[in-house]
């Protein structure tokens, strides 16, 4: 499988989500400052509440700059024997085998790549921190909700 489409496709999904922040910011933006939301009294906050919503949407559109540029600094070309960022890793959980992507950001997303599913987990992830630094067929495990549950790594690539 080839770990570039994996990158491309989370790289897209960044960018459509860039484009809809920055014209959700841009509208509100346009309504703050020409004026639309004048006060009808000492108690209308609506002016109050759209610069709040424009700041919150500066923000998100940062937070999804920043997990672009990570996503670009992936390497790919390593050679992985150990899960790191970038591994795409097969793990087995209750004799059913799955494909992630260890990625630093994009937690959760599912990737269809020819018809293959691969789930991006983060770094940050239960099963993303168990996994790292792993070899092939090392397990790990980890408690969820008073739950333990035994993980085996059956490949790195």
């Amino acid at each position: 499988m080839d770990k570039n489409l994996i990158i491309t496709q989370l790289k897209e999904n960044v960018q459509n989500e860039i484009n809809k922040v920055k014209q959700a910011y841009e509208t509100t933006k346009n309504l703050v400052q020409n004026g639309d939301l004048k006060s009808d009294g000492k108690y209308d906050t609506r002016a109050t509440e759209a610069n709040y919503l424009a700041d919150g949407q500066r923000i998100r559109l940062t937070e999804l700059e920043q997990e672009l540029e990570l996503l670009g600094e992936v390497n790919l070309k390593n050679t992985y024997t150990t899960v790191s960022i970038g591994s795409l890793i097969e793990v087995e959980l209750n004799s059913q085998v799955r494909k992630y992507f260890v990625s630093p950001t994009a937690g959760g997303t599912m990737v269809d790549v020819a018809g293959e599913v691969v789930l991006v987990i983060s770094v940050f992830s239960p099963i993303g921190d168990g996994a790292l630094g792993l070899n092939s067929g090392d397990e790990f495990e980890i408690e969820i909700k008073e739950t333990s549950r035994m993980y085996k790594i059956i490949s790195i690539n």
